[in-house]
This record gives structure tokens, C-alpha cells and sequence, in this order.
């Protein structure tokens, strides 16, 4: 499976309009938002162990608020 680079890369070599050779290297976007969610407890109940990144994807996947949401890189959890 290519990678995400590789992906642009062949994307941008295709393209008509585009000049290859004036591109110096094809890189995926630098900037980031990021989302705040409230309202979920920081602690696993009736325990002193956090909540894992991986708990809180699976309940973001799984609520229709986020259907459209796009996750780049890895959740982390803090404690606000």
C-alpha cells in the first residue's frame, strides 16, 4: 500500500496543469485544528486508570455527530 506521499506524489506528476519538476517535494499539509470534547469522565469508572485514545475513537466513529470528521494523527486524551 502506498504511502500518503507517495499518493500526492503520483497525483501531482499526473496532473496537466502542473510542472513536476517545479515542485521541490510533495508533503501532506502541516497545519492541524484540534477538537475539544466535554461531558466525558477522564477516569474509567470505579477505577483510578484514564481513558485510552483508542475507547474515545471508538465512541467518536460510532456517533453521527462526527460522520464527517477526518482524524490525522493520534487522539490524546488530557485531563482539562
Amino acid at each position: 500500500m502506498p504511502s500518503d506521499i507517495q499518493v500526492i506524489e503520483n497525483f501531482i506528476k499526473n496532473v496537466e496543469n502542473i510542472n513536476s519538476e517545479d515542485i521541490e517535494s510533495p508533503r501532506l499539509p502541516q497545519s492541524k485544528s484540534y477538537l475539544k470534547i466535554t461531558g466525558i469522565p477522564y477516569l474509567i469508572e470505579n477505577s483510578n486508570i484514564s481513558i485510552l485514545p483508542d475507547f474515545v475513537e471508538t465512541i467518536i466513529k460510532s456517533n453521527y455527530v462526527f460522520n464527517n470528521l477526518s482524524l490525522t494523527s493520534k487522539l490524546q486524551v488530557i485531563k482539562a
